[in-house]
């Protein structure tokens, strides 16, 4: 397995704690099988991280669509922050080859499962909260995701499948 200090490269930052970043990395099965190595998991860390992307994600839709509604901007976090867009920006930066996973969870491609890179992903910009704040946040943040903010410039507000189902049925039986 990589070692922790090869990804603060990988994201381009150096921590001034990096038991932060070690702890971001520790999945619960890990403790599972190493009950006494008196270091939790990286689900504290994933809670706070959650927060601290929502924020930085807000923030940016605000600045790039003053003329979008606080409905539609909803929309557009809630499509930045979902699992499956954190899931890509952890696999750019490998995450799920520097998690500790139990045996069982590493055998069953725990590496590369969206929900564990995800919650990796979330876990780290914690550790970079702890660690730095929310300018270091907002610095990671706004890289690591360029190419979803820059998809939804280029294509366009994306519709969920609800809405897309509406319109559809709008269209052809003009009828909601």
């Amino acid at each position: 397995m990589p070692d922790w200090r090869d990804l603060e490269a990988r994201l381009s930052l150096k921590f001034k704690n990096p038991e932060y970043l070690r702890l971001a990395l520790i999945h619960t099965s890990y403790l599972n099988e190493h009950p006494g190595i008196g270091i939790g998991s990286n689900e504290r860390l994933e809670f706070l991280g959650d927060a601290a992307l929502g924020v930085v994600v807000a923030h940016q839709l605000y600045e790039d669509y003053p003329e979008v509604d606080e409905g539609k901007l909803t929309e557009l976090r809630a499509h930045l922050v979902r699992r499956d867009t954190l899931a890509r920006a952890a696999a750019r930066y490998d995450l799920g080859a520097y998690l500790h996973l139990g045996r069982g969870e590493d055998a069953a491609g725990g590496r590369r499962r969206p929900t564990n890179l995800a919650r990796a992903y979330e876990a780290v910009v914690g550790a970079i909260f702890l660690d730095g704040g929310l300018r270091k946040v907002r610095t990671f943040v706004r890289r690591s995701l360029r190419e979803e903010f820059a998809a939804l410039r280029k294509k366009g507000m994306p519709l969920d499948p609800k809405s897309r189902l509406q319109e559809v049925i709008q269209s052809r039986w003009q009828t909601t």
